[in-house]
């Protein structure tokens, strides 16, 4: 089940919202868990017995944690660390490295392995690293450890950020488990409001972006010119960030209405002035994580060697790519911006310290959209090849592509992503704050509403409707 299907917005939403905003306090909690067991089965329903399973076991193994002292604490802290990345390395990872070594053994003309095709249960990439910081969090004592499996389970599985994020940390929400005002009429109209605005992005502009990119990415890169190559990179660039960043602003959204706060996801990327600070900007939970839980640990900005620091942003960013999805074409792609962060550090900030802030903004767009072409290829050598289309300089078909729709949307998409406006659709805001009125307050309904039924009738018209992170 996704947020932007009819079933959801017409069916599993309101009948939740209803009963959550009525049921007691008491057991707001064990009907959010038993909603948010019902929605992942829904969806992955030969995966929900493993993911109860490892969050049990790392429930009792963090309890005991919590009680230790001295080495036993380290010990059971790495178990934790250990058992979740064991089912992520297994399920997400073990085609990957099966296939690469058969590629070596092939050239010794060895055997070659065969396990079958291991599927990927929805969400595991964002769930681990939950359960990370929890065992984490808990280990530097930051936070008291939950007492309540229920609890756990609930701050794991929580429906809005199951599946695709924001990657929500234990100690960033462990007081509202217990300690939300979910009746806040607030609260619910900035996260009703919050929601359509996320499904408008979606639905209506990145959808219409993802049927251009994957119709130009399925043809021959033989015959591909350098203006559908750029057409096809740029629409993927626009609908992997209305995407992403509209499921970000739903789920803010969902948990608004149900009393919790939770971290922004995005923050007007495409206007960074350089990739470090696109990463400020870009899945910020992400890259907040990465930097609490792997940079620093690694030794951060702290080592006096220059070349420690580098090779530890380069490293943090090589493993970001990875978890991304196994594949040679998102480790490069975490490469790629590992090397522009030290070259960033090393001379490029320096050489552009006084150009005009639209020059940065350009450059550090053009880097992006670059990099976009490794994520979006299914392949190192359509890679190569479709950076090759990119600039060999040959501008033929472009008007097949020109129609006035597509147009329409690609000026809306870039006042949205380069205007002031973006402040309002990717943030947290001005009209996401409290409302100052009853007249305020009637308006975001009403927008919001409008937003809903266009999406939905958008969503009845058509079958294309992917999240591009649900593969992660």
């Amino acid at each position: 089940m996704v947020f932007s299907s009819i079933i959801f917005l017409f069916g599993f939403l309101p009948i939740f919202l209803i009963i959550y905003h009525f049921i007691d306090q008491r057991y707001k909690n064990h009907f959010a868990l038993l909603s948010s067991l019902f929605f992942y089965t829904w969806g992955a329903p030969n995966f929900i017995s493993i993911a109860i399973l490892s969050i049990v076991a790392d429930f009792f193994i963090v309890s005991f944690l919590s009680k230790s002292e001295g080495r036993n604490r380290l010990y059971l802290l790495w178990s934790s660390i250990l058992l979740n990345l064991s089912f992520l390395l297994y399920f997400k990872y073990t085609n990957f490295f099966i296939d690469n070594l058969n590629s070596i053994t092939s050239l010794f003309n060895g055997s070659e392995i065969s396990i079958g095709t291991i599927l990927l249960p929805i969400g595991i990439s964002f769930y681990t690293f939950q359960k990370i910081s929890y065992s984490v969090d808990i280990y530097r004592r930051i936070k008291n450890p939950l007492d309540s499996i229920v609890d756990y389970t609930l701050y794991i599985l929580l429906f809005p950020q199951l599946i695709a994020g924001p990657i929500v940390r234990y100690n960033e929400i462990a007081d509202q488990l217990h300690n939300r005002d979910s009746r806040n009429y607030d609260d619910k109209i900035n996260g009703f409001y919050r929601f359509s605005i996320g499904l408008a992005k979606k639905v209506l502009i990145a959808n219409e972006f993802g049927i251009k990119a994957d119709f130009i990415f399925s043809l021959s890169t033989t015959d591909l010119s350098t203006s559908e190559a750029w057409i096809g990179i740029l629409c993927y660039t626009f609908q992997i960030y209305f995407d992403f960043s509209g499921y970000s602003d739903m789920a803010i959204g969902l948990g608004r209405m149900m009393g919790f706060s939770f971290p922004e996801n995005f923050n007007s990327p495409y206007l960074s002035k350089n990739i470090s600070e696109f990463w400020r900007r870009w899945h910020i939970t992400l890259g907040s994580w990465m930097r609490d839980y792997l940079y620093i640990p690694l030794g951060g900005n702290q080592s006096n060697k220059k070349w420690r620091v580098y090779f530890n942003l380069c490293l943090v960013f090589i493993i970001s790519g990875f978890w991304h999805g196994a594949a040679w074409t998102f480790i490069l792609w975490g490469a790629f911006h590992g090397v522009f962060l030290i070259a960033d550090r090393l001379f490029l900030n320096q050489i552009s310290k006084k150009w005009p802030s639209w020059i940065k903004i350009v450059l550090t767009f053009f880097v992006t959209v670059n990099g976009w072409v490794l994520f979006r290829s299914e392949s190192l050598p359509f890679a190569m090849d479709f950076y090759r289309s990119l600039y060999t300089f040959n501008f033929n078909n472009i008007d097949t592509y020109l129609e006035n729709k597509f147009i329409i949307i690609t000026i809306i998409a870039i006042i949205i992503s380069f205007g002031s406006i973006s402040k309002l659709v990717s943030t947290n805001y001005s009209l996401f704050l409290s409302s100052v009125n009853l007249r305020v307050s009637l308006a975001k309904v009403a927008l919001s509403i409008f937003l809903i039924l266009l999406a939905s009738a958008q969503l009845v018209s058509t079958t294309f409707n992917p999240f591009i992170y649900f593969r992660f």
